[in-house]
C-alpha cells in the first residue's frame, strides 16, 4: 500500500524517524553529546577528527606534506616495502577520535558506526571503481569470529558497497590458520605473522577470477594483513587489487615525505 492512514510511505517514514528522536535523541557516534542528527559527530569531535583531504600516499594513503595534484606519489616507506596492491585510500587518521570510533566498532556492538564510516571510506574509494568491481572484508579466524561475533571489516564492506552501488561478498576470502594479534609487533614481525595466512574461500574463487578486487579493512598500520589479503586474491585471478581502510596510522614523528 503506499497510503498508510492517509500518509505516503516518505511521510511516514519521516514520522516515525521524528518520533524516534524524540524517544531517543540522537547522540554523537564518539561521545554523548547531543546531535541533530543520528550517525554524526559533534562539533567537537568533527573539529578533532583528522579527515585526509590533502596530499596522501597513493599506495597506503597516509599524509603527505605539500599540495595535491594531479600526478600520484608515494611515500617513503612505499618506496622500500612492496605493496601487492595498486591504490589505497582512508578518509581519517587514526588519532584519538578515529581510535574510538575503530574500538567501538571493533569490541563494543557499535555497528551504527559502520554506516557513516562506509561513507566516508566510499568518498575515498569512488574514484577507484570499475565497473568489474567486487568488494570484499579482510577476514577474520573462525575462531576469532565465534568470540567477536561479528567481522567489523564486513561491517564496513557492506556499507561501502552499498554507498557505491557495487557488489560485494562478505565470505570472499577466509583465514587458512589463527595469527596472534598484531599489536606489540614489528613491522617485519606483523609480515612473517600473516605469511600464507588468508587466501581464497573456494567455493567463492570464481568471483575473483579476471575482477577488479576493493578489499575493506578497519585500520591500516604496517599493511600486513593487506598483503596478504591482496596475494590472495591475485593468487585467485584477480585482474587488480585496491584496498581502502577506515583510518591510517601515521608515523609518530609525522615525517612521512613523498617521492
Amino acid at each position: 500500500m503506499s497510503d498508510v492512514f492517509g500518509l505516503r510511505g516518505g511521510e511516514v517514514k519521516r514520522g516515525m524517524r521524528a518520533l524516534l528522536d524524540v524517544l531517543y535523541p540522537p547522540r554523537c557516534l564518539t561521545c554523548d553529546a547531543a546531535v541533530t542528527e543520528p550517525g554524526t559527530l559533534c562539533p567537537a569531535c568533527w573539529a578533532g577528527t583528522p579527515f585526509i583531504t590533502g596530499l596522501a600516499c597513493d599506495l597506503c594513503a597516509v599524509p603527505l606534506p605539500g599540495a595535491r595534484d594531479e600526478a600520484p606519489v608515494q611515500c617513503d616507506d612505499c618506496r622500500h616495502i612492496a605493496r601487492p596492491w595498486s591504490h589505497g585510500r582512508a578518509p581519517l587518521v587514526y588519532g584519538a577520535v578515529a581510535r574510538k570510533m575503530v574500538l567501538a566498532l571493533k569490541y563494543g556492538d557499535r555497528h551504527d558506526i559502520a554506516r557513516p564510516a562506509g561513507h566516508w571510506m566510499a568518498r575515498a574509494a569512488a574514484p577507484l571503481i570499475r565497473p568489474d568491481t567486487l568488494i570484499a572484508p579482510v577476514p577474520l579466524h573462525r575462531y576469532r569470529l565465534f568470540r567477536r561475533r561479528y567481522n567489523q571489516s564486513a561491517l564496513l564492506a557492506a556499507r561501502l558497497a552499498q554507498a557505491l552501488e557495487r557488489p560485494h561478498c562478505p565470505d570472499l576470502l577466509i583465514r587458512t590458520r589463527a595469527t596472534a594479534i598484531q599489536d606489540g609487533r614489528s613491522r617485519a614481525a606483523r609480515f612473517d605473522n600473516l605469511r600464507q595466512a588468508i587466501a581464497a574461500r573456494p567455493s567463492r574463487a570464481a568471483r575473483i577470477a579476471g575482477r577488479h578486487i576493493l578489499l575493506v579493512d578497519d585500520v591500516m598500520t604496517s599493511g600486513a594483513t593487506l598483503a596478504a589479503a591482496s596475494e590472495a586474491c591475485f593468487a585467485a585471478g584477480a585482474d587488480d587489487v585496491d584496498v581502502v581502510v577506515l583510518a591510517r596510522v601515521v608515523h609518530e614523528d609525522g615525517l612521512n615525505t613523498a617521492t
